[in-house]
């Protein structure tokens, strides 16, 4: 009987940390997952303790390992894929972290961002590395926590101390301390890294008082980074592919060639249109970031950033406690009242793309008193297809090649699961909505990337042959209906956001 070979894929979110094991095939053999708190020390700041996130991953690694009865020689390779811009800065001897992770929702840094622009350096980030100025990113979460705890800015200087996104202390922890790297597409958010030359940029680190030394090497996204430590999972396991979640569901939803559009809706939702290998600079105030790099070449994809989505389900369920589980919105927004147009603009931690407005604030408009929780749960999935319109109609103007082209949207992560959520999502954007056979795309691409750098999964051309369709969701609302309900939106937007 010959051996199993198989690939571990970690998937270490933002509210909990999963482990899947997949088969040679790419399907799936066991998995785990495990939920951590969440800390919110001031408004608008979110954190993780640095801990909770290794723990709770080496629990779900260790969990997936026995539920499948596999063995560490059994298993080829690992992939990871993480929460992208999150940020860790910890002691090199000691692998402890000098200040909680502060999570890529957090808005700590907005006054520090807002200065940077008034300074006039909107430009130079944008054109290095295809970012806006903004608290999302990684660069003034660093500086923050440098200039916060005491000696930490000197220290990083000496090169005690090291930064990471989190699968750069991930992979700092799987291997002991042995390698300090991490990938293209996380690198890439940083609003630090050179986009087009592939380097961290100097001016840039100056510019925010970051020490060089305390940053990790760049990789592709399928490469030997490291073997893990024997003790941790019964045995060393090569560590190859490594991708920020929406690249790696970009990997996952094989958006390979110049013009494919993937959107995954997690926590928050992030849309990417594939630009091929050259980044197009927007025009609408998204984001140029990349997608992949494999070789030592770079893709690039227009992105477009969405903070709360499945988060406005949470709040239903935890702020209002209007339903019990998540599942539940779907069938209760099906039964609103038809008659009330109620908007939820949900910006709770600001807005992202294409608005980038840091301090608006989340707001409801249209409440009647006959407005009730059916109707809330509408107006919270509703937000979510309308923040979708907005990228994809910015992607458009940005992207001149898809003129004429009719757009189909691939989804994925936990909202796509509710059938009335992708119908009318559909119905706003006007366009297909396709969604997979496999849902869990980004721990599938993270597990992609780890097989071909293991030589076990065929190149891009031939993975992208193995997409399969579950359903097509086809547009059938009323055209002027649809542009009703969002000039509605548009409306709602406007009278929220900070300057308005």
């Amino acid at each position: 009987m010959a051996a199993r070979r198989m690939i571990l894929a970690i998937d270490q979110g933002t509210t909990s940390s999963r482990a899947i094991l997949f088969d040679e095939n790419l399907q799936p053999v066991a998995s785990a997952q495990q939920e951590f708190p969440q800390h919110y020390p001031a408004s608008g700041w979110v954190e993780h303790e640095a801990e909770d996130l290794w723990e709770s991953t080496l629990a779900v690694c260790r969990q997936a390992l026995a539920r499948a009865e596999a063995r560490a020689g059994e298993v080829a390779a690992i992939g990871i894929t993480n929460q992208r811009e999150t940020t860790l800065v910890w002691d090199r001897s000691t692998g402890q972290a000098i200040h909680r992770a502060i999570v890529w929702q957090d808005r700590r840094t907005a006054e520090r961002c807002a200065a940077l622009e008034a300074q006039g350096n909107g430009r130079l980030v944008a054109e290095r590395t295809g970012l806006r100025i903004d608290p999302y990113f990684s660069g003034t979460k660093i500086a923050w926590i440098l200039d916060q705890v005491p000696g930490a800015r000197e220290r990083a200087r000496r090169g005690e101390l090291a930064f990471g996104t989190v699968d750069c202390f991930l992979l700092w922890r799987l291997t002991g301390g042995r390698v300090h790297a991490t990938d293209a597409t996380n690198a890439s958010r940083t609003m630090l890294f050179d986009i087009h030359k592939g380097q961290w940029d100097e001016e840039l680190l100056a510019l925010l008082d970051i020490p060089a030394a305390m940053l990790p090497e760049v990789r592709d996204c399928a490469a030997h980074f490291g073997d893990s430590e024997p003790g941790l999972l019964g045995g060393a396991i090569a560590i190859r592919g490594i991708a920020g979640d929406q690249q790696a569901a970009t990997v996952g939803q094989a958006c390979f060639e110049p013009g494919m559009l993937k959107s995954t809706y997690g926590t928050g939702c992030f849309a990417l249109l594939n630009t091929g290998t050259k980044a197009v600079v927007s025009q609408n105030r998204l984001l140029s970031t990349i997608a992949y790099q494999l070789k030592g070449v770079r893709h690039y994809a227009l992105e477009g950033s969405i903070f709360i989505a499945g988060a406005a389900v949470q709040w239903l369920r935890d702020g209002l406690g209007i339903i019990e589980k998540a599942s539940d919105s779907g069938p209760l927004a099906a039964n609103a009242d038809p008659g009330q147009q109620v908007y939820l603009v949900p910006a709770f931690t600001g807005l992202g793309a294409p608005h980038w407005d840091a301090n608006a604030r989340g707001a409801m408009f249209g409440l009647t008193r006959n407005t009730g929780p059916r109707e809330f749960a509408r107006a919270a999935l509703d937000s979510v297809c309308f923040q979708t319109l907005d990228l994809l109609e910015a992607m458009r103007s940005d992207w001149p090649e898809a003129d004429g082209a009719q757009t189909v949207l691939r989804v994925d992560g936990g909202m796509v699961a509710s059938d009335w959520t992708m119908q009318r999502l559909a119905d706003i954007l006007a366009a297909p909505v396709d969604r997979p056979q496999v849902l869990e795309t980004t721990a599938l691409g993270a597990a992609y990337l780890a097989g071909l750098d293991a030589g076990l999964l065929p190149e891009p051309a031939q993975f992208a042959d193995r997409w399969r369709l579950e359903r097509r969701f086809s547009p059938s609302l009323a055209e002027e209906t649809r542009r009703g309900h969002v000039a509605g939106w548009r409306d709602a937007v406007r009278r929220t956001l900070s300057a308005g």
